[in-house]
């Protein structure tokens, strides 16, 4: 099964440096059964656009995550600069192929639960936002859970950063990747 699990650049060091990555609560985006019944029309294609889509966005909630983990390490030791310094205002997807994943409709229409880890071996492709992105993605990672409740303001600066598209890479390309960032 193709899984697009959301992720951010710490997140995509890891899995370059272990050689693996566990998903934050082993969560990943696919096409579903309860996916497809969502939508009237769409091919795999389309559908695991959608997925992605939706893997784009939890990633918004892991970034702020990552802000937020900063943040507590700044008030800790006010003298010292976080460890990772700011976070990287990108949004990350790894679509993986994998097996033994198992479905959830009760968190979403294109929730799955993935049983371990992701080998770097299973990886098909990683999309990352350009730079052109952050400041975007920034202000999304601000209202991502307003913009979920359905406050329209929130919806259109989230809008904004959806606006962009993530860029595709392959595997063997990553390490590059993040040479560069």
């Amino acid at each position: 099964m193709r899984v697009y699990i959301p992720a951010t650049v710490p997140m995509l060091r890891d899995l370059v440096g272990n050689r693996e990555l566990a998903p934050v609560g082993g969560t990943a985006f696919a096409v579903t059964p309860a996916l497809r019944e969502a939508y009237a029309s769409g091919d795999d294609e389309e559908l695991g656009e959608v997925a992605m889509n939706e893997a784009a966005r939890a990633s918004l909630r892991l970034l702020a995550a990552e802000r937020e983990a900063i943040g507590s390490e700044d008030s800790d030791d006010e003298a010292a600069p976080a460890a990772g310094g700011n976070p990287v205002y990108r949004r990350a997807v790894i679509a993986a192929d994998v097996t033994g994943a198992k479905l959830r409709p009760d968190l979403d229409d294109a929730v799955v639960r993935l049983a371990g880890p992701i080998g770097y071996q299973q990886i098909a492709s990683v999309h990352v936002d350009l730079a052109d992105a952050e400041p975007q993605v920034a202000k999304a990672v601000d209202v991502v859970d307003a913009a979920d409740l359905g406050d329209t303001d929130a919806e259109f600066v989230l809008g904004d950063a959806e606006d962009h598209q993530l860029a595709w890479y392959a595997a063997q390309e990553l390490p590059f990747l993040l040479e560069l960032l």
